[in-house]
């Protein structure tokens, strides 16, 4: 072989290393704290048709296209993606958490990105509904926010999105709806009030796997809670700058990744999850999901003032695999 050949080669070897350690964030830690350099996950040598955190593709994963979105286009493309509230339509009735309610008008595409825009405004027409929670009876009233949904279901596969989340006491959240289930694969909230306990929320992915199933105990709000319920806590605020959140789900695990790194407490297995003691076999996310984006108010993290708004939670693309 020539020594032209030889350096070619050489090289064409240094760069697939290269490529392979810019796509990831090193090896695993042993702290439920995952340390993130955001510079890698921006690295234009990351193959974007292939999850973060399987850059080889080892899981075969094929893009869903019909779920997923770059959000490059001028204005959302409402052939994929549902604003919760436009013509007057809630999908599942839900038209927000009080005292917040969805408004079409807080949803913008620019600048390549989905925007959940969070708002102080008096003078929406508010749902003249109240609800009891944190020991008050709650109207909709001042805050607006938004909800996206999916119009295409699907069953298992890599769910990926870049984002950063809202800086006030709102939630960004990506989450899951259907038949009688609903798997939460974040819920962030970016500005919480202050105490000790709620400030570890600006570095919290909050995952949930809930049962709506009437028949059950563990059924929510009544009963004992979610099917399975974890604090993914992470390095830095989520508020302060985007990273990259995975999430596969199958038929036997959940596995959450961030910054295309499996976190150390990211691991769910069907196995584990007791259902708090009711129907223990079953793995309550076996079910056909719609994907939903929102911002929402939790009364006990306290609420968003007048000067904390207009806030946004920002989504940079949603990525969808699946395989057989």
């Amino acid at each position: 072989m020539k020594g032209n050949d030889k350096m070619q080669l050489w090289f064409l070897a240094l760069l697939l290393v290269i490529i392979n350690i810019s796509c990831s964030n090193g090896d695993e830690s042993n702290s439920d704290v995952q340390d993130v350099d955001n510079e890698d996950v921006d690295n234009p040598l990351c193959n974007p048709n292939f999850p973060l955190s399987d850059q080889d593709n080892v899981g075969s994963w094929i893009l869903n296209s019909e779920i997923s979105d770059e959000f490059d286009t001028i204005g959302l493309d409402e052939d994929k993606w549902q604003i919760q509230g436009k013509e007057g339509i809630y999908k599942s009735n839900f038209v927000g958490r009080h005292p917040s309610q969805f408004s079409p008008n807080n949803v913008i595409v620019e600048d390549g990105k989905l925007k959940i825009l969070t708002k102080w405004e008096p003078d929406f027409l508010f749902s003249d509904t109240t609800r009891e929670q944190c020991g008050e009876v709650y109207s909709y009233e001042n805050i607006t926010t938004a909800a996206v949904i999916s119009r295409q279901q699907f069953q298992y596969g890599y769910m990926e999105i870049r984002s950063k989340s809202a800086k006030a006491r709102i939630t960004s959240s990506f989450w899951t709806t259907g038949f009688q289930s609903e798997l939460d694969m974040f819920e962030m909230f970016g500005d919480p009030k202050a105490g000790e306990t709620s400030l570890d929320w600006r570095k919290r992915l909050k995952f949930n796997m809930i049962s709506w199933n009437p028949n059950n105990p563990y059924y929510l709000p009544d009963g004992n809670g979610p099917a399975h319920t974890r604090n993914i806590q992470v390095e830095n605020n989520t508020a302060d700058d985007f990273h990259v959140y995975g999430f596969e789900w199958t038929a036997d695990f959940i596995k959450v990744y961030v910054d295309g790194e499996l976190h150390p407490f990211g691991t769910i297995l069907k196995s584990e999850i007791t259902n708090n003691g009711v129907d223990p076999d079953r793995w309550v996310t076996d079910v056909a999901y719609w994907i939903w984006f929102d911002s929402e108010t939790f009364c006990f993290l306290g609420l968003p003032e007048k000067t904390d708004l207009p806030v946004a939670y920002e989504i940079d693309y949603v990525r969808i695999w699946q395989n057989n």
